[in-house]
């Protein structure tokens, strides 16, 4: 009895993270709690910022600029403008908060189709299931289950400008279904949303006398770019997209002609307006909110660095058919001090690949991090395989 009473609030918890803002923000804010200290910005559709993919996800989740492959809509589309394979697909599922309950899941499938050396098109579907949320009168006793669930269709378009660069614009309709009915008086109903992203990618191979190759690449991607969404009729309850703000740079070294070194850096900000004492800043406009996010945060420009994500990682690859990953992710501890080691694996045979992720476990106790030991399992399929070519990154 003790343990489903557990399983129960913690279900709940989710439940109420997903939705907290869209229902009870400017009650929270009015309530003097913010101190401008800890102050982590909040948004609708949290999903849409979790990685779908075990490659990056083995490397601290850093993707912005690594090499293209099918998982590239969910970093910088530009990418798949360079990819060596004509067209590629990649499944990936990925357990949620393991830690608290064992029904939250991510699931991705993405891929895209060079039409020819200059354009290529892109798409993917991710779902995002929130398990089971008991309802219970004001007695306690249960009145019936529902299962709040989140799913993004998206659509793309690359370009090639040069041998060098690209560019990418992406749409997206966004579906939130995280309650039904009337809760605490508020006839609750599914949020939709539309966004765009626009992204950038640069990249330059520097061939060296041993018939290696060393490959520098930069990306800037600007994502989630949209309307705001509600759960409820009301006009003025609406709350922001996680619009983020990443760029990123990694550089491969090419060891031999069988071995190759790649490290990455990403920056990532989202440009929602930071949250302030009023709560006047849950009027603004997305565009408003997108310009405002460099400089509207209560502690100055001091906070507005707080906001910056980091993401480290690396990847050894053998005859870019065996792979070894590993990456640290940084958040500052006063905008929801998320750290943790990632380390995964990635093999290929053929037109088939596998790859997979592990969150490191970290904290300790009540202090142990929720996001330990998560794991992504990616399946990729090289549509354009040839028995005789390996050289493909994905």
């Amino acid at each position: 009895m003790y343990n489903c009473m557990i399983r129960k609030v913690t279900i709940n918890l989710v439940f109420i993270c997903c939705i907290l803002f869209s229902l009870s923000t400017s009650a929270q804010i009015g309530s003097g709690q913010l101190d401008g200290r800890t102050n982590t910005i909040n948004t609708a559709v949290p999903f849409l910022r979790i990685s779908p993919d075990a490659r990056a996800g083995a490397m601290g989740d850093a993707g912005i600029a690594t090499s293209p492959d099918a998982n590239s809509m969910y970093w910088n589309l530009s990418k798949v403008a360079f990819a060596k394979s004509r067209s590629n697909i990649s499944v990936t599922y990925t357990p949620w908060l393991k830690e608290l309950v064992n029904d939250v899941f991510l699931a991705n499938l993405s891929g895209y189709y060079q039409l020819d050396e200059m354009q290529t098109v892109s798409a993917s579907l991710r779902y995002f299931s929130l398990g089971t949320i008991n309802f219970t009168d004001i007695t306690g006793m249960p009145t019936y289950d529902y299962r709040p669930r989140e799913f993004a269709f998206d659509a793309g378009y690359a370009r090639k400008l040069s041998d060098n660069f690209s560019v990418a614009l992406a749409g997206r309709y966004i579906y939130s279904n995280l309650a039904s009915g009337d809760i605490n008086g508020r006839v609750i109903k599914p949020g939709t949303a539309f966004a765009t992203d626009l992204s950038f990618f640069y990249t330059k191979d520097y061939e060296k006398s041993d018939n290696s190759v060393n490959t520098w690449n930069v990306g800037l991607a600007l994502t989630n770019i949209g309307t705001k969404i509600s759960y409820t009729e009301s006009a003025t309850n609406k709350d922001f997209l996680p619009t983020n703000f990443g760029l990123g740079t990694s550089y491969a070294f090419g060891l031999d002609e069988t071995n190759k070194l790649t490290l990455a850096l990403d920056l990532n900000k989202l440009m929602v307006p930071t949250p302030d004492s009023t709560g006047a800043y849950r009027q603004k406009s997305t565009i408003s909110g997108i310009f405002s996010s460099f400089g509207d945060a209560p502690g100055g420009f001091g906070e507005e660095l707080k906001e910056f994500t980091v993401s480290l990682g690396g990847e050894y690859a053998f005859r870019d058919q065996f792979f070894v990953r590993a990456g640290y992710f940084y958040e500052n501890k006063d905008k929801g001090n998320r750290k943790y080691a990632t380390a995964g694996l990635g093999v290929k045979y053929n037109m088939f690949g596998l790859n997979f992720s592990y969150l490191v476990p970290s904290g300790n106790g009540i202090q142990r991090n929720p996001l330990s030991n998560t794991l992504r399992f990616s399946l990729v399929f090289d549509l354009d395989h040839h028995e005789e070519d390996n050289s493909n990154t994905w």
